[in-house]
């Protein structure tokens, strides 16, 4: 049946993007080496207005605990050192005049095991929305009328065995995300 489908796959696509977004969350949490990624979501006041950073200077790694960062328009350095302050990433950014340098700083094994956390709670975010996408499913599911029973229950297990495995995918992201946090 068409409609069981379109239900099924509807379940799928939220799911999908629940671990998108997990993965996402995921690049903002250092492992200990720069990574442009770090500094994606800083916001800088550009001529009165919030503007992405990639929007306002090139971001570069310069070795595995340097980022630099050069602005394309040289009266924006001021703004985009506060920016990075402003942030709350834990970095002071030094600037030359032409370039921001931030020496990203090693993690402590405190930090580490907080970062650790951060991304536990990240996952259990992204279960809880593959939860939810499972829920809608199945709600809509119920609501079809005219529909042999066996059918809905066939695609109630699809969608249950959708969300086993993308509940696995996200286990086994944060399994990985947690061993690199934590090498030192």
């Amino acid at each position: 049946m068409e409609e069981l489908e379109l239900i099924v796959a509807s379940a799928k696509q939220e799911m999908d993007a629940a671990i998108k977004h997990l993965d996402h969350a995921f690049q903002k949490i250092r492992a200990g080496r720069a990574s442009t990624s770090m500094v994606q979501d800083v916001m800088v006041e550009y001529y009165g207005a919030p503007t992405p950073l990639s929007q306002v200077a090139n971001v570069s790694v310069v070795d595995a605990m340097t980022l630099s960062i050069q602005p394309w328009d040289r009266t924006a350095i001021g703004a985009i050192a506060k920016g990075i302050v402003n942030s709350n990433l834990g970095f002071a950014p030094s600037n030359n005049g032409d370039v921001i340098i931030i020496n990203v700083p090693p993690l402590t094994e405190e930090r580490r095991r907080e970062l650790a956390k951060q991304a536990k709670g990240e996952t259990d975010q992204t279960k809880v929305t593959i939860r939810n996408a499972r829920q809608e499913g199945n709600k809509e599911l119920k609501r079809l009328d005219g529909i042999a029973e066996d059918l809905i229950k066939g695609a109630e297990k699809d969608i249950q065995d959708l969300t086993d495995a993308y509940v696995k995918k996200s286990d086994d992201a944060y399994k990985t995300k947690e061993a690199e946090i934590l090498k030192v």
